[in-house]
């Protein structure tokens, strides 16, 4: 198991990289080097767009050709993507930036960079235009009996002919926010209107009230705008325009993004321990977590004021207007035992600045965890929300490490089968998804990894201990993706166990490897012509593939068990995006289904039985594909017709929040190993305690233990006919 880790991040894993960009990049660097001009951002801009090109031409899995149609789709996207509700630019902006069309695909190749700076200083120009929209149109009450409606989907607009249309646009928009304000604060008058000591107000008062509301959250809104969507800001989602162009998982992280991202896949990460939020457009701590640097020092409290952030004894950034994430970067460091002095401000109004030295924090949350359900059976539950690896620490979390602990204890308590909850799991380690699978199978293939103009590769668990071979249940939905759908297809594939849950995974089927766009390890570049970090592009070099020979791409995979599911009317999954690349297949692998497996079918065409004539999964694809239709109108502005439509609306959601929970609870409780480690905080009480309530009612689950009763009874009348 330990050569496919090696395999996958050795050099070896992208050859076409190293033989195919070698020469473009030397090239590049050679004129391009640490010359005259280096501080110029142009000229770094310049740099990052020849070297992705290069990358993407010579090697992405399968590169759309960059021409003169490529040039065209990249210009249309880019402002699509600055200006995504189209209540920014111009329609004659739009027409004027036609020029490019044919332009940008010159550009990267080696034409001066020019089609970026012209829309990007129009969009900004732009920006600061429309920024004061709002407070003109906030200032007068709004009359709510006009018949009008308002299209909030930008896919069936175009962008405003002139200023006035684009004002008008504005107008609903935001007539639309106060009239919801107005409204809830109607219905708030009248439940609390009996009570003592409740003030009654006008509606006039309640609707200067709600225009209040809205403008306070419109300042914010372009305050965080005017942050964040600077000239290099903007220069990123323009690489990313062109990187999500050859397919959606190809992208460009800026050197603080990379470290964001490499934080995520390994659950940990260095700062000081403090959540935050958002409130009132000021960044407040939220809770602290116990035994980390802000708890420790005493001095930080909940709902203190970020105001500033510095590094060290360095100048301070205001984060007046900053979104939570961006002050969470500033936060975060790249290095234990750094500085970092925050300026806050207390309740009390006194200010004071707070040093702190980063240390490690782990994620907890990120982490396997495992439950006993009790019921007609013992039913151990384990929830696993990422495939986790840590490659920087030799001794760092590793899912497949963990999940094996789980196990471990859930056998300790002697379960009569394992359900592991995969939903919401968006992928992540390729070498722990073989690592995982081969704990509930023999040694076999796991899966098949081919590259551009390849043969397939066999990734293989050589290891023939089994360490759980009783039933086996898998829980997936549409946001599962990537490893989560290898794993589930592995076990379909072997029909070791039952798939469970909407009517297919994402259907991300494509591998990506992060790839330096500095020459510094991977390039036969001299130390002497090294540039600032350029940052990172994450390149799409291969595809899945089933050991049955079919692609994960695009169609995910279809569980055995299909459960209507109340997110199945949103357009998410990797075959809603036009730029994904298609289904395939290639020769399947060699491999021995489970001994097993004809039980695995027959619980399975039993349960898809009963949830056919089920009348709580009929209810939620009713109202769901009712949902569906919802989403394409458009909207009232007419207070009367607004009602209705909110009264239809909240009656759907409540129908579906009460369709998916159990008039009675799952007798959910923790492991007995776990519990010393639960009681040892206060904060760790809390939380367990929520993560149990969250599931206890869950439908899902209950109909997972349904169907693992049902597996586990037939596993017995199978022992006893033998």
């Amino acid at each position: 198991m330990h050569k496919i880790a090696a395999f996958i991040m050795s050099k070896k894993f992208i050859p076409v990289i190293i033989a195919f960009t070698a020469v473009g990049l030397f090239f590049t660097y050679q004129s391009q080097g640490r010359n005259e001009g280096d501080d110029d951002p142009k000229v770094r801009h310049t740099k990052i767009l020849k070297n992705v090109g290069i990358m993407l031409e010579q090697g992405h899995f399968s590169p759309r050709k960059i021409d003169n149609a490529f040039s065209a789709a990249v210009l249309k996207k880019f402002t699509e993507d600055l200006d995504d509700e189209k209540t920014t630019f111009l329609k004659s902006d739009i027409d004027g930036f036609k020029k490019y069309q044919n332009v940008i695909d010159d550009e990267i190749h080696d034409s001066p960079l020019v089609s970026f700076y012209d829309i990007s200083d129009v969009y900004l120009k732009r920006m600061n235009e429309v920024s004061v929209i709002p407070k003109e149109i906030l200032k007068k009450p709004i009359d709510f009996t006009i018949e009008e409606r308002v299209q909030l989907d930008a896919e069936k607009m175009d962008f405003p002919k002139n200023e006035a249309e684009r004002f008008d646009a504005w107008r609903k928009r935001l007539k639309y926010a106060v009239l919801g304000k107005y409204v809830d604060l109607q219905d708030e008058r009248e439940k609390n209107k009996t009570k003592k000591d409740f003030v009654i107000k006008a509606d006039s008062t309640l609707e200067r009230e709600a225009r209040e509301q809205v403008l306070k959250q419109m300042d914010r809104y372009f305050a965080t705008k005017k942050n964040r969507e600077t000239e290099e800001n903007n220069f990123s989602v323009f690489i990313n325009t062109i990187t999500g162009l050859m397919d959606p998982h190809t992208s460009y992280f800026p050197p603080i993004d990379l470290r964001s991202f490499n934080e995520s896949m390994s659950g940990r990460f260095f700062g000081i321990g403090a959540q935050l939020k958002e409130e009132d457009g000021k960044i407040k701590i939220s809770s602290l977590v116990g035994g980390g640097p802000a708890w420790k020092s005493g001095e930080l409290k909940e709902n203190d004021e970020i105001i500033k952030v510095a590094q060290g004894d360095k100048e301070p950034v205001d984060v007046t207007g900053y979104a939570v994430t961006d002050a969470v970067k500033l936060i975060r460091g790249a290095y234990k035992g750094s500085e970092v002095r925050l300026t806050v401000k207390r309740p009390d109004g006194t200010i004071k600045v707070i040093a702190l030295i980063r240390d490690d924090i782990k994620l907890e949350d990120t982490f396997a965890k495992s439950a006993i359900i009790n019921g007609v059976n013992k039913i151990g539950y384990i929830y696993l929300p990422e495939f986790y690896a840590d490659f920087e620490r030799p001794n760092g979390a590793r899912c497949s490490v963990d999940v094996a602990k789980e196990v471990e204890k859930l056998k300790a308590e002697n379960v009569d089968g394992i359900i592991l909850d995969l939903r919401g799991n968006g992928g992540g380690s390729l070498y722990d998804v073989v690592q995982m699978a081969g704990l509930f199978i023999n040694s076999g293939p796991i899966c098949q990894v081919k590259g551009r103009d390849e043969k397939a590769n066999i990734l293989r668990d050589r290891d023939d201990n089994l360490q759980y071979d009783g039933p086996l249940a898998v829980m997936v939905d549409g946001t599962s993706a990537s490893a989560s759908e290898i794993f589930a297809a592995a076990i379909q594939d072997y029909k070791r166990g039952l798939i469970i849950g909407a009517s297919s995974t994402y259907g991300k089927g494509t591998v990506q490897r992060n790839i330096s766009l500095n020459p510094d390890n991977d390039l036969p570049i001299p130390a002497s012509k090294k540039t600032e970090d350029l940052g990172t592009i994450k390149l799409t070099l291969q595809k899945f593939y089933r050991i049955n020979g079919g692609a994960t791409q695009l169609r995910g995979v279809t569980p055995d068990v299909v459960l209507p599911d109340r997110y199945d009317y949103l357009k998410f999954r990797e075959k809603d995006n036009p730029s994904a690349l298609k289904w395939d297949e290639i020769p399947y692998a060699d491999y021995q289904r489970w001994s097993k497996g004809a039980e695995v079918d027959h619980v399975a065409l039993n349960i898809n039985e009963e949830v056919a004539k089920n009348a709580t999964f009929g209810g939620i694809k009713t109202n769901v594909q009712w949902l569906s239709k919802y989403n394409d109108k458009d909207y009232a502005l007419n207070i009367n017709k607004y009602k209705e439509e909110q009264k239809q609306l909240k009656s759907i959601f409540k129908k579906l929040d009460d369709l998916n929970k159990l008039p009675q609870p799952l007798e959910f409780r923790n492991l007995y190993a776990d519990t010393a480690s639960i009681n040892s905080a206060e904060d760790k009480v809390e939380k367990n305690k929520q993560w149990i309530k969250f599931r206890n009612t869950d439908i899902y689950i209950d109909e997972s233990v349904k169907a693992m009763n049902k597996l586990i009874e037939q596993e017995n009348i199978a022992k006893r006919d033998n």
